[in-house]
């Protein structure tokens, strides 16, 4: 081979070098720098929460149906917070929903017993408020809120507009809390949380990809509670947050009477982490029992850790009305 030839064939086999480089980085992007959240990372199904957090555990492809609350924008709609910013302490949450045309939604089916639900948790799932804004004319809404630690948080709106044949939709959007953060360890699994005097026994199972029982039994002074009052249209209200990602899922309440059982149907999108936020009502207050469980893995009812279970005290859950 002359010389001429050779260096034309290394030229092209640099080439060649060059391009499979290129390729393979722009498949996975720069080393260090996160991918672009969009519509199309969680348009067809949600994704297992990412390793290196709390989600760390048991995670696995999304198995179900999609989670809610991955993105701000659905459907249409985005959660738009005037406030992504709150002081530790008391402070108000204003919000809004726009629809496409950028315009504030005034108009809102009611979904057990409100027009939205409004959620706020702690990325490090130890603080949970299940809040009840008010909302304006123009079609803003406010709260109040107690956010007792500096952290980063979420905030989820699950509603359904009055608009066409619209169907429910879960939006989920940034909060922070400024100051000095260290995230609290998750809670062990455990098949039973005390909470306010109340005794609460978690049975059945959260499994990915199949809807499953998921059944509470409220008591007190190891007494089964038989006149739990209704709440948000039935005897219990359940939210499941996924660790890592803080999916949100929709959970069913099931027929039954006040007490001491109350019963839910959930699919978990994925196996991984859960935390199960049960709000029920007696003698006029409601209280709120958090469990940690394993989709996929131990799950729901699973013998309890060597530690006690985390009650459900006043930084973990809480109602504002």
């Amino acid at each position: 081979m002359n010389t001429g030839v050779k260096i034309t064939a290394f030229a092209a086999a640099l080439a060649a070098a060059f391009g499979a480089a290129y390729g393979v980085g722009a498949g996975v992007g720069p080393v260090g720098e996160p991918a672009k959240a969009g519509h199309a990372a969680h348009a067809t199904q949600a994704k297992a929460p990412a390793e290196g957090g709390h989600g760390g555990h048991d995670q696995a492809a999304a198995q179900g149906p999609a989670a809610g609350g991955l993105q701000v924008s659905d459907a249409g709609y985005t959660l738009s917070l005037d406030t992504p910013v709150v002081a530790p302490g008391q402070g108000e949450l204003r919000f809004s929903v726009k629809d496409a045309a950028s315009r504030k939604v005034t108009g809102y089916k009611t979904e057990h017993g409100k027009e939205l639900h409004f959620i706020v948790a702690s990325r490090d799932l130890a603080v949970f408020r299940h809040l009840h804004p008010v909302r304006a004319a123009d079609g803003t809404w406010s709260t109040p809120v107690d956010l007792p630690a500096a952290g980063a948080y979420k905030a989820f709106a699950d509603f359904a507009p009055s608009a066409g044949d619209a169907k429910n939709v879960t939006l989920g959007a940034d909060l922070t809390v400024p100051g000095a953060y260290a995230p609290n360890p998750m809670p062990p699994v455990a098949p039973t949380a005390d909470v306010d005097g109340y005794q609460v026994a978690l049975g059945g199972s959260l499994q990915p990809g199949k809807p499953g029982e998921l059944k509470l039994t409220v008591s007190k002074d190891g007494k089964p509670v038989t006149d739990l009052e209704p709440y948000l249209g039935a005897y219990g209200h359940l939210v499941a947050l996924r660790d890592g990602d803080l999916a949100y899922l929709h959970v069913h309440p099931n027929e039954g009477g006040p007490g001491p059982d109350v019963s839910f149907t959930a699919t978990a999108p994925s196996a991984g982490t859960y935390r199960l936020f049960l709000d029920f009502q007696h003698q006029g207050k409601v209280r709120t029992a958090a469990f940690t469980v394993r989709a996929g893995g131990d799950g729901a009812a699973a013998a309890p850790a060597e530690q006690p279970a985390q009650p459900a005290g006043e930084e973990q859950g809480g109602h504002s009305h």
